[in-house]
């Protein structure tokens, strides 16, 4: 996979020894029938997840330096909670506070948290980082793509089936410590893990452009 051509490209030990032990440490412990938690306020991922840290630098390199983490949530797939992902595009964005702004909508409340969907040029020029904590193969429920359908703009549910065929399916598996960088709005999924496992995901949305007057990217 290579992010320029097909939306997606695996870092191979992207994050380094020290910083799965450091977020391993500083992440909350999710209860274990729980499928993730959004993260705000922890500050020992502010520095590493920054344009400027060793694993932001790897957005930065797609968006540039004015890149920045908007929106974190942790993911802990186990036999206790072995959901299964239909395929869609992820088409909302986290900010601090409900400000009614054309082109903006609809508006949805996730785990306290305000969520809209923004303009898709908007999540066309975001990228996502997920950083894997455990080993993901292929009875582990990896995370399944269908390459450069990115570039497809919003698919309607309907068109999903028809732009998979179009573009295949490809299914990132991972070693700990690997960082997968993503197209925001690629088509994805996620089956149930048919030998489930401890699957632990810390997924960043990253973004370089500004919010219209009134809305404020949540962070991280």
């Amino acid at each position: 996979m290579i992010f320029a051509r097909d939306g997606a490209q695996r870092f191979e030990a992207g994050m380094g020894a020290e910083a799965i032990e450091a977020f391993e440490a500083a992440l909350p412990a999710l209860p274990i029938n729980r499928a993730g938690i959004r993260l705000l306020g922890i500050a020992a991922l502010a520095l590493p997840l920054s344009v400027t840290g060793s694993i932001g630098a790897i957005a930065g390199a797609v968006l540039g330096s004015g890149a920045r983490p908007v929106r974190a949530v942790l993911f802990d797939k186990n036999p206790a909670a072995n959901w299964q992902l239909g395929w869609h595009q992820d088409r909302t964005i986290a900010v601090r506070a409900r400000i009614d702004v054309a082109g903006f909508g609809p508006w949805s409340v996730k785990a306290g948290l305000h969520h809209v969907e923004p303009p898709f040029e908007l999540l066309a020029r975001m990228v996502t980082l997920r950083l894997h904590l455990d080993r993901v193969d292929a009875g582990n429920a990896p995370l399944l793509i269908a390459p450069g359908s990115h570039r497809l703009g919003r698919v309607p549910v309907a068109g999903i089936a028809a732009a998979i065929e179009r573009c295949g399916r490809f299914a990132c598996l991972a070693e700990r410590g690997d960082a997968w960088l993503y197209a925001t709005p690629i088509l994805h999924a996620s089956d149930a893990a048919l030998s489930p496992g401890r699957r632990r995901v810390l997924q960043i949305d990253y973004a370089a452009c500004e919010l219209p007057p009134g809305l404020d990217w949540l962070g991280i």
